[in-house]
């Protein structure tokens, strides 16, 4: 979708100058991915319009493989503004991604990826993006893909009381689950890593991330009561924080690809978090040959 937001910190209201973005979990996943010299792409429908165009071009140029991107004629592109200081507006109802479908899947090579990552921002845009994120779970179940899910609890998207329910469910059947610590408390009431983990026991992979305290994963199969690996989080000065949990599993994954062992991974994370300022604005690029997809 598109970002709209001030040049400067100001309110929507009373700014003159805008600055015009891409932004979304999945694809800013697959930026960073892309810029750690991953190979990655994103599938989406975007309208058929100059945002549309514009997103497209803007991944494409960061690396990304879009060739599974479709372009909505009778559906405008998703669009989302900040107000700095009051928050996001958020303007998706009826966007060309509201309308994806499990016929979406068809055309995409899941069995040749490796990883195959989704967030929980998806099944909220419409009843036919909950049913396509279903298709999707299960057909990467039977492929040798590893799925990835990012929790990514964004209240206003969500009817009351549906979210919980749902996201906890989704969480259970992926391979590699990411929740952040505050939305886990503000879904579950779990107010600890180890509860977090004590209710979502299924994932092999699980990383729940507390701010500037640091990461925790857990992995099953790691020892006699599935003991965690705690990797403190790097000391920054927050500038902003949004697109910083799209950068850590971007660069978790990464270290996953690539071999990296519990404390690599959760170290690798909190480096790609820091380095970030927003969605996918310009960011640093490495140089190490990472492949996201065989």
């Amino acid at each position: 979708m598109a970002l709209v937001a001030p040049v400067l910190a100001e309110p929507l209201e009373t700014a003159h100058e805008f600055r015009v973005d891409s932004a979304g979990a999945e694809s800013n996943v697959a930026a960073h991915l892309a810029a750690l010299g991953g190979r990655a792409a994103w599938a989406g429908r975007l309208g058929d319009d100059a945002l549309g165009r514009r997103i497209e071009r803007h991944l494409r140029e960061r690396g990304v493989d879009t060739r599974w991107v479709e372009a909505d004629p009778d559906a405008p592109t998703g669009v989302y503004f900040k107000d700095p200081g009051r928050g996001v507006r958020y303007y998706r109802a009826g966007s060309a991604a509201s309308r994806m479908a499990p016929p979406f899947l068809d055309s995409l090579p899941l069995d040749t990826a490796r990883v195959v990552h989704v967030s929980g921002i998806t099944p909220a845009l419409s009843a036919s993006c909950d049913a396509l994120v279903d298709a999707l779970v299960d057909r990467v179940a039977a492929s040798p893909a590893m799925l990835s899910f990012d929790v990514n609890h964004r209240s206003a998207l969500w009817p009351a009381g549906v979210a919980a329910g749902r996201l906890r469910e989704l969480a259970s059947r992926a391979d590699l689950v990411f929740v952040g610590l505050d939305e886990a408390e503000a879904l579950w009431g779990t107010a600890t890593p180890e509860a977090v983990r004590a209710l979502l026991p299924e994932p092999t992979l699980l990383v729940v991330k507390d701010g500037a305290i640091g990461a925790t994963e857990f992995r099953a199969g790691a020892g006699a009561d599935d003991r965690p690996t705690h990797v403190p989080a790097m000391v920054a000065e927050v500038v902003e924080a949004v697109g910083a949990g799209d950068a850590f599993a971007a660069g978790y994954l990464a270290s996953w690809l690539t071999g990296g062992d519990a404390r690599e991974r959760l170290a690798a994370g909190h480096a790609r978090a820091v380095t970030v300022l927003g969605d996918t604005a310009d960011f640093p690029r490495a140089e190490s040959n990472l492949r996201s997809t065989r």
